[in-house]
């Protein structure tokens, strides 16, 4: 009897990835293949549409071999992608220059301005803080300093958008990733013709705005031939990943909360509304006509646990070094770390952000910093968290994936400072599912959505500490209080 798989397919900001499921979600077989990341000069970040494109294609066909999959197995491919890249494109199709990816911040004077000027009017249509990672402000930036590829480009793209261009001969954009590029807007589900003019580009240079279970026509055989699939299996171009891992973690219902902690981290929620903070501390986008995505990013997740490992120049695994922080009570023995190391997105929103330990002794010891920066990193999603609450209500269940979820400390830790059970599949391509699942609604193999809840394997369920939880409550009003204060000095 024949399998019925299908492919998930993850462009991210560090890897190309595709994993190969059943469809109660189990991972048959995955491939990665890793993004190299270029800094040209202090705050810029880029990376090569080319170079990813191949990418995509090499860990399909690798995923395809390792599971070994047969020409009638493979039911569809679904798209997921990171957001905010910016690329230049000619009337070919080839790119002119190097992708400008979210973590660029070359356009940080721009988003300034902008915040200044039409800040709130516009987060209001898009539901897109004004922040350097947005495309918008890249596209201002371009403007300004006459950069050469804007000049001649014929058309702008996500990565995304580039790899479907290549492979499909189609320029089209789901309603997600037309969604995070500040040049949406959120009620007419078209381009912004006020973003449009700021930006100055026209909508003939964008892509076709399309719901995510669009299905592209026009695989080319080549590339076919080179991934070793049939010529006819269906591309659903599915959405962002942010959007992609809720759905494919089975937080889409009022009350669920997802919760992304990898290198940075994020924390949303579906909304059957637009729904736009009056504080602007966290983002609104697209996902279908029916469900929007409100939430926050972090620019601070694993990265700061990262940097002071290398800081201590410890020389052992992150699981030995977050066991050393069992052995410390929650606190820290009053040791807070506001982890903006990286500058900060959302709930600042200001790249001149910086990290602060507050409260060191000469008894702490290594042990200590590491317990209070997971406590710092477990605090700002809190504090992100609390704008959700706002306007979405209070949370009953929080998923949780990314590398931190592999933390049982740091598990125990999430659940005690927001107080609610937390709940963590055994797979971790969330977003892959997410996607291979958009693409099995798109073709009619299941019903909905919402199906997806009866289809996402579960590892254990952490229960909270009220005792701990009261703890962490005391001392978060603290940490919020003196990041208050602290913001007078980025």
């Amino acid at each position: 009897m024949s399998r019925e798989l299908v492919i998930g397919l993850d462009l991210g900001t560090t890897s190309a990835k595709a994993v190969v499921f059943n469809l109660q979600g189990n991972v048959v077989a995955e491939a990665e293949e890793m993004i190299t990341s270029y800094y040209p000069q202090t705050g810029w970040v880029e990376q090569d549409p080319n170079e990813i494109e191949r990418l995509a294609v090499l860990a399909v066909r690798s995923a395809v071999e390792k599971a070994q999959i047969k020409e009638d197995e493979l039911l569809t491919v679904g798209f997921s992608s990171a957001m905010h890249s910016l690329i230049c494109v000619d009337h070919d199709g080839d790119a002119l220059g190097r992708a400008i990816i979210w973590a660029d911040g070359r356009s940080t004077e721009q988003a300034e301005k902008l915040k200044q000027l039409e800040g709130f009017k516009l987060y209001q249509k898009t539901g897109m803080p004004n922040h350097p990672m947005s495309p918008l402000t890249k596209l201002i930036w371009m403007k300004e300093n006459r950069y050469e590829p804007y000049q001649q480009a014929a058309h702008f793209m996500s990565i995304k958008e580039f790899v479907i261009l290549k492979w499909f001969g189609q320029r089209v954009v789901d309603f997600a990733m037309a969604s995070a590029t500040g040049l949406f807007n959120l009620n007419s589900f078209q381009w912004d013709e006020e973003a449009l003019e700021i930006a100055a580009v026209s909508k003939e240079q964008l892509s076709t705005i399309v719901p995510p279970t669009e299905c592209i026509k026009g695989f080319k055989s080549e590339i076919a031939m080179e991934m070793g699939i049939n010529v006819n299996v269906p591309f659903v171009i599915g959405s962002a990943d942010g959007q992609l891992a809720n759905l494919g973690i089975g937080a889409i219902l009022p009350g669920e909360v997802a919760i992304t902690a990898g290198t940075s981290g994020a924390i949303r929620q579906f909304s059957k509304n637009a729904s736009i903070d009056h504080k602007h501390e966290t983002f609104c986008y697209a996902f279908s006509k029916e469900y929007s995505i409100i939430g926050g990013p972090t620019n601070n997740g694993g990265i700061a646990l990262q940097w002071l490992k290398e800081l201590l120049n410890y020389e052992g695994s992150f699981d030995e070094l977050t066991k050393e922080a069992e052995q410390v009570l929650p606190g820290a023995e009053g040791i807070l770390f506001h982890p903006y190391i990286n500058g900060e997105r959302a709930p600042l929103w200001n790249q001149q952000a910086k990290g602060n330990f507050f409260g060191v002794t000469i008894t702490h010891k290594k042990q200590h910093f590491v317990r209070a920066v997971l406590e710092g990193i477990t605090f700002n999603l809190y504090q992100i968290g609390q704008a959700l609450e706002r306007i979405a209500g209070e949370p009953n269940k929080l998923y949780v994936n990314g590398g931190l979820s592999r933390s049982p400390l740091w598990l125990q830790m999430l659940a005690d400072v927001f107080d609610k059970e937390v709940y963590v599949p055994e797979s971790h391509h969330s977003a892959a599912w997410g996607a291979a699942w958009t693409g099995l609604v798109s073709i009619g193999k299941v019903d909905s959505f919402e199906e997806i809840k009866k289809n996402v394997p579960m590892g254990d369920v952490i229960k909270p500490n009220k005792q701990n939880h009261l703890v962490y409550k005391e001392i978060y009003s603290k940490y919020e209080k003196l990041g208050r204060d602290l913001s007078k000095y980025f």
